[in-house]
């Protein structure tokens, strides 16, 4: 798998939104309940929301994340380039000011990070993605 990045709203249609967050000036990454591995938050753009509101609510939704700034950052496309089967994203950087508990969802807790950590669920994307940002 690989991950390219485009300059924001190149590419029109998005499946996906990535946030790219920071608490106290280090990296907030979420764990999922079903694996050991830690990955940035993000998901699905459902039917209706905008990329924004999909960034937003799936920033709370991962990370108990109640004050924030948010803004765009990139697009991104994920995924093979043999078959060239992916999927198109919006990457956002967040600046987290304030954080509650974890709403039920499939996250089981954050936590911060100074450097990316070897054990990424998705670390071709997150270390593309973070090295815009330039944080390896």
């Amino acid at each position: 798998m690989i991950c390219r990045t485009f300059e924001n709203n190149t590419l029109k249609q998005y499946k996906y939104v990535v946030i790219l967050s920071k608490y106290n000036g280090k990296i907030l990454l979420s764990r999922h309940k079903e694996r050991t591995t830690w990955e940035t938050q993000g998901g699905h753009i459902e039917a209706g929301e905008t990329p924004i509101e999909a960034a937003k609510r799936e920033l709370y939704e991962e990370s108990g994340s109640v004050e924030f700034d948010i803004e765009p950052l990139c697009d991104y496309w994920a995924g093979n380039p043999d078959t060239n089967q992916g999927a198109n994203g919006m990457v956002f950087i967040a600046d987290i000011h304030k954080i509650g508990e974890i709403p039920e969802s499939e996250m089981s807790e954050v936590k911060t990070f100074d450097i990316l950590p070897e054990n990424l669920t998705y670390p071709a994307i997150a270390s593309a993605l973070f090295a815009k940002i330039g944080v390896a």
